[in-house]
């Protein structure tokens, strides 16, 4: 498992196992930026048949041409408030609702594996019950290849 998910609803703990990662710090016009992407996975096995998270089954949350002062993000923490004028996260709800992101913090490092992994703080529109509060979500990932398996005929 890449990692998870938990967003911390009053009614309840809402899990997301993550299926797709990605993260890059790019070099674009003489600045480098940040990119993050997190998928989660679609199964609902885990996940009692009345729960909330059951109308949404999978999000994603994304970061986007984040200014970053270097290249190099392991053993940082990374603050990202979007505003009026600069909108640099987004979440995708898979369906016609809107959610938005708030209060982001991301600390990077390396894992006992020596591989980078994120833990990703923030709060989140409340589009379960749409109550108009943020509800607080936390995020651990790690961002390790994929293995490919090709079967030979």
């Amino acid at each position: 498992m890449k990692g998870i998910l938990k967003i911390y609803h009053p009614d309840e703990t809402l899990k997301y196992n993550i299926r797709n990662t990605y993260c890059k710090a790019i070099y674009s016009n003489q600045q480098h930026l940040l990119e993050v992407e997190i998928l989660t996975d679609d199964s609902l096995d885990h996940v009692d048949d009345d729960s909330l998270q059951y109308n949404f089954p999978q999000l994603s949350l994304e970061v986007f041409d984040f200014p970053l002062e270097s290249g190099e993000i392991e053993g940082k923490t990374i603050v990202i408030n979007d505003s009026e004028e600069d909108t640099f996260t987004e979440v995708d709800l898979f369906d016609d609702e809107d959610a938005f992101i708030y209060d982001n913090e991301l600390q990077f490092e390396k894992n006992e594996d020596d591989v980078l992994q994120v833990i990703w703080k923030g709060t989140i529109d409340d589009f379960y019950t749409g109550s108009g509060t943020p509800i607080p979500f936390r995020l651990k990932c790690e961002f390790k290849q994929d293995d490919i398996v090709v079967d030979e005929d």
